[in-house]
């Protein structure tokens, strides 16, 4: 069965650096988008960002310090964070989708499968 297992969640101070990784299996891991959302107590999952064939997406709040990116022979995607502020705490997800419409990933709905997810937690 499908399944994507996160990984790499910590604490980390103001400014430093986390890496995480998703592992996924059950599918055919270079047929399918791959993506980070985020989500907080008593808010909406947010989009992060997304990797498809060729090309990758972010959101605005992380463009310039989180970097997405895949390792196929692994079914691994990975999300380095860089420069990270306490707004970034949360609990991240990684998803799988069908849908190479790069103008759908920033939607949660067009993502199939999805992980437990790992906290992230930015403090002092």
């Amino acid at each position: 069965q499908v399944q994507l297992v996160e990984s790499g969640g910590g604490l980390a101070q103001p400014g430093g650096s986390l890496r995480l990784s998703c592992a996924a299996s059950g599918f055919t891991f270079s047929e399918r988008v791959m993506a980070w959302f985020r989500q907080v107590p008593g808010k909406e999952r947010e989009f992060v960002a997304a990797y498809g064939r060729d090309s990758k997406l972010y959101a605005d709040s992380v463009r310039g310090r989180f970097s997405i990116s895949r390792e196929t022979a692994k079914n691994t995607v990975y999300l380095q964070m860089n420069s990270l502020n306490l707004e970034d705490t949360a609990n991240y997800f990684c998803a799988a989708s069908f849908s190479f419409f790069e103008t759908t990933w920033q939607d949660r709905r067009s993502f199939q499968y999805w992980g437990q997810g790992t906290q992230v937690t930015v403090s002092s």
